[in-house]
């Protein structure tokens, strides 16, 4: 079509007026192909001109980066873009002729953070510099299947060092803490037998005045042998299958005895929790025990996050047939280049946590066949979203109500 289009244009002084409109209505009819086909992929293209002004973009583009309307070859790329990080990048990028592969960048779609790549490189025709072109991808949902299954590998991996862990540090760290008791027993003996050899001298040498600082050592060597337990639990509650036992039960219910549970620890922190339960939520199936230490888990990271007090708002709905759970905090946030590494082992950003703890949550959600998730913006909280999946006989019960409430 290109080729018939030269050739026509040689031509057309020679054409009559008939020719001349069918040759404008074919070419109206290839431009409009050609961007019908550009609308419909699934990749952003944008491009510029030599002054780097935006001659084009397609839907997704237009989507992606919120274009609203652009003034076709009169405004620069950047200006046209409310996103200042993407802005920004490409002013840098264009003005310095600079080209960038795949450059990854977080925007904010209605509300949603996204991860986009974005491409820059130069358009050359007939051997000269003719503009730029700006290739968009959207890759949140490719970076959470990357996450996921990283997730997945590592949880693999932990699988098979399970035993060895078990019996190279569980086993002789028991044998730890009862010497260690041994030991503060003997002292204890001393301390008496001390007492008694020196309860009517007054030599100066008494030894039982280094007592309190042997008693001190032994609570530190108590304490981190204690937290070095507490890892070693988690690790192996982190790897070994669980016996999830799902019983059809009310999470409301739940919740509200764990609200109840946590609300002295909650208030002494200054930390006030609101429940926002939908009275008409449907029973779901769950593992009392193991649903409760994953709440527990997430409310104890909310606390962490706001060291200075704050508020922690748990919800309850029921959508599209699932039972959703929302716990959302007004902490500290989680930054963009760490959101997709939270659920995986061992990573944490506390100084002295195992980073266990989400993973414990993510396997306990997967055993109950749901799905979880977060959004945070660092300094203005978190928001973690469980979802777990209704009953069949749930679902056409709240179906049924519907039916006869309207």
């Amino acid at each position: 079509m290109r080729q018939f289009i030269k050739r026509a244009l040689q031509k057309l002084d020679e054409f009559d007026i008939e020719k001349r409109r069918n040759f404008v209505l074919a070419a109206s009819r290839e431009i409009d192909l050609l961007e019908t086909v550009l609308d419909s992929l699934p990749r952003g293209i944008l491009v510029c001109d030599t002054a780097h002004n935006l001659i084009l973009a397609n839907k997704a583009a237009r989507r992606f980066l919120s274009i609203v309307s652009y003034e076709q070859a009169r405004e620069s790329v950047w200006s046209v873009i409310p996103e200042k990080a993407v802005a920004d990048f490409l002013a840098d990028t264009l003005l310095t002729a600079d080209k960038a592969e795949e450059r990854e960048l977080g925007v904010e779609v209605n509300g949603t953070l996204r991860l986009l790549s974005v491409s820059v490189m130069t358009l050359v025709q007939d051997r000269q510099v003719s503009g730029s072109m700006i290739l968009v991808d959207d890759i949140t949902e490719r970076k959470v299947r990357e996450a996921r299954m990283r997730r997945m590998e590592s949880l693999a991996s932990l699988t098979t060092l399970a035993a060895g862990v078990a019996h190279e540090i569980k086993n002789p760290l028991g044998s730890l803490s009862i010497h260690v008791q041994l030991i503060q027993k003997a002292m204890d003996a001393q301390k008496k037998l001390c007492a008694q050899l020196h309860e009517n001298e007054n030599t100066g040498c008494d030894p039982s005045k280094y007592f309190p600082q042997i008693d001190k050592y032994l609570n530190v060597v108590n304490e981190e042998m204690g937290r070095l337990n507490g890892i070693v639990v988690d690790f192996l509650f982190a790897v070994r299958p669980m016996n999830a036992v799902l019983r059809k039960g009310n999470i409301n219910t739940l919740i509200k005895e764990l609200a109840e549970f946590v609300s002295f620890e909650m208030e002494n922190a200054g930390i006030e929790c609101t429940l926002n339960l939908a009275e008409d939520v449907p029973l779901a199936h769950f593992d009392e025990r193991l649903m409760k230490q994953a709440l527990l888990n997430l409310i104890k990271n909310a606390t962490a996050a706001m060291t200075s007090g704050g508020k922690i708002t748990i919800t309850t709905e029921a959508s599209e047939g699932e039972l959703r759970i929302n716990i959302a905090d007004t902490g500290t946030g989680i930054s963009a280049e760490n959101i997709a590494k939270i659920f995986e082992p061992y990573f944490t950003t506390k100084d002295s946590g195992s980073g266990l703890g989400l993973t414990v949550v993510f396997k306990i959600i997967k055993e109950h066949h749901g799905e979880i998730s977060v959004r945070s913006r660092e300094g203005e909280g978190s928001v973690f979203f469980i979802a777990l999946p209704i009953p069949q006989g749930e679902q056409r019960l709240i179906a049924g109500s519907t039916e006869s409430a309207s």
